[in-house]
């Protein structure tokens, strides 16, 4: 059964990441031509295509995709309930859904930020998923660079960051419930 949980919680978070990726490429308007974003888009496309003909966007905000992956965190949340992983109203994994969902976010955050911060010291010259993980974390490492002070070449912005981002985390953990076990 542990197996199974495993299986189940990566297909669905692997999914919910990527529709994620999608809508977040969009608004900071990311290198679509990328392969890494050809990748994220080519993955999600068979679910979005038919959602995006009936959902129109907002303020640049893919509602569509942004709507599956809530919906696919819901159905996380329903699969996990009806397997008896977690005890709870059915109805209340609506709710849970979109802390699921806030929560995955932060996560993918943190991961492509510390995905960056490592091929900077790795890969030596340009490589393309880096331009676009530059893209998608510039708007967030930009107000941090502002305030920091020169540090002689060294940036410590990402580490800031994902401080900022478990300290939220530990904090909203506090607040809601759910959090800590999804």
């Amino acid at each position: 059964m542990e197996a199974l949980i495993y299986l189940l919680n990566f297909v669905f978070d692997a999914f919910i990441m990527l529709l994620i990726l999608r809508v977040w490429m969009q608004l900071v308007r990311a290198d679509f031509y990328n392969p890494f974003s050809q990748f994220v888009v080519k993955a999600t496309s068979p679910l979005v295509v038919p959602f995006r003909r009936v959902i129109p966007g907002f303020a640049g905000i893919d509602l569509a995709t942004l709507l599956i992956a809530y919906a696919v965190a819901c159905l996380k949340i329903y699969v996990f309930f009806l397997l008896g992983i977690y005890a709870m109203d059915p109805v209340a994994s609506f709710l849970i859904g979109l802390i699921l969902l806030a929560k995955t976010m932060g996560a993918v955050l943190m991961y492509v930020m510390i995905a960056m911060a490592l091929m900077s010291w790795v890969v030596q010259g340009g490589s393309p998923i880096q331009l676009v993980f530059h893209q998608l974390t510039e708007p967030v490492l930009r107000p941090i660079r502002r305030i920091m002070p020169d540090l002689g070449g060294i940036d410590l912005s990402v580490a800031i960051a994902i401080f900022v981002l478990i300290f939220l985390s530990k904090l909203i953990s506090g607040a809601i419930p759910y959090w800590a076990i999804l």
